[in-house]
């Protein structure tokens, strides 16, 4: 979870708002609160803080701070909470498809920012660690394919079965101080050289 001494930078249309959301983290000893009135210069402020998390509060100025937001977000993964007066159904799926972790209409209340933003934090969390895991399944399915094209431009230019090919190339990558599918990739380089 969140450290209370994390930097958290919070946006909001309107001081009232800027101080009820500080007020609500401060009650829970997050001291370390950055504030800015709208989005314009956000990313100077974001590169000079680095926050653990971004909390923003759009009010009547509608859908395209919304877009702009978004786009942060997805520039940025980093875990954010939206609080908006109002929403439809095309704003909380653009919401979702940005990744913000939390996107609460009309709920903004002094005592709900903590758990809100914990909550936010544990979901963004999540969704990372998801994603990391389909990042490497998809790696180590690429892998494979790359491995049994290798044995079978082995098999077939050798003459040796397909146990054989992939023994060939678990032994050069153990000489060579490489992984198979290093050996793996080269062997598809070569082969497609020698087309």
């Amino acid at each position: 979870m969140i450290s209370s001494d994390a930097s958290i930078l919070i946006v909001g249309e309107s001081e009232c708002t800027l101080s009820l959301i500080g007020e609500g983290l401060r009650e829970f000893g997050y001291n370390n609160l950055t504030t800015a009135p709208s989005i314009a210069g956000l990313a100077a402020v974001i590169e000079r803080i680095h926050p653990k998390a971004i909390i923003v509060e759009v009010g009547s100025s509608g859908s395209l701070v919304q877009d702009a937001i978004f786009q942060l977000c997805r520039a940025l993964f980093l875990p954010m909470v939206m609080f908006v007066d109002s929403s439809d159904e095309a704003l909380t799926q653009s919401a979702i498809e940005a990744g913000v972790a939390a996107y609460i209409v009309d709920g903004l209340k002094k005592e709900r920012v903590k758990p809100i933003l914990e909550l936010a934090i544990s979901r963004f969390e999540e969704r990372s660690r998801m994603l990391c895991e389909l990042e490497k399944a998809q790696s180590e399915l690429q892998d494979r394919k790359a491995i049994e094209r290798a044995k079978g431009f082995l098999m077939q230019s050798k003459g040796v079965s397909e146990e054989q090919a992939y023994g060939l190339m678990r032994k050069t990558a153990m000489n060579q101080n490489r992984k198979v599918r290093d050996i793996a990739n080269i062997l598809l380089v070569a082969a497609d050289l020698l087309k």
